[in-house]
């Protein structure tokens, strides 16, 4: 198994060492030459998904990202990640341009939904398909306000939808990257097994 991760900004590093203890073998998405090599999934980082967005546009990577998600990859976003896999997004200034994003999952994905005085929050939770309550890091997090179709909520926390899935998309507003519980890294690795 050999799992890309977008590497452009953000908290990329955490997830390869995430995945580097679980035995998997991983590599960095920089440009469009990386994307070309073999993978078995994609995981894209918490950051700013402004930022990403922009980025996956002008090195060419948007596009060819999408049509392979569309195609059935297996992709785990987080937090950042979150944003750029939402349908629609709202929280954006409505001044400002909708920022390119991926758009594949049926959803919509509140930025900054906690705040920017909040900063960030840490709460147990519990997580469909996974035993116990598991350790959420949030950090300037959105959630998901509407899920819809196919979408299968997986968490909320407050209320609030933190984790969902939708095919062979998962998606997480928290941080799991930066606890050392592998649960929900464990669960994205068993959907590239299943697929």
């Amino acid at each position: 198994m050999r799992i890309a991760i977008l590497a452009l900004q953000g908290a990329f590093l955490e997830h390869e060492m995430m995945l580097n203890k679980l035995g998997v073998d991983c590599f960095e998405v920089r440009q469009l030459s990386d994307w070309h090599q073999v993978k078995d999934g994609l995981v894209i980082p918490g950051g700013e998904s402004t930022t990403q967005g922009k980025l996956l546009r002008d090195l060419g990577l948007l596009e060819p990202i999408r049509e392979a998600i569309e195609a059935g990859l297996p992709v785990f976003g987080t937090c950042a990640g979150l944003i750029l896999l939402a349908h629609e997004v709202e929280g954006n200034s409505p001044s400002a341009p909708v920022p390119p994003r991926l758009g594949t999952m049926n959803m919509t994905a509140a930025r900054n939904a906690y705040g920017r005085q909040l900063g960030s929050f840490h709460a147990e939770a519990s997580f469909k398909g996974i035993d116990g309550n598991i350790p959420m890091t949030f950090i300037r997090a959105p959630y998901i306000k509407e899920a819809a179709g196919e979408v299968e909520i997986l968490s909320e926390v407050d209320g609030h939808i933190v984790a969902a899935r939708q095919g062979n998309q998962l998606v997480t507003a928290f941080h799991p990257e930066l606890d050392s519980d592998t649960r929900v890294h464990e669960y994205f690795l068993d959907m590239v097994k299943a697929r």
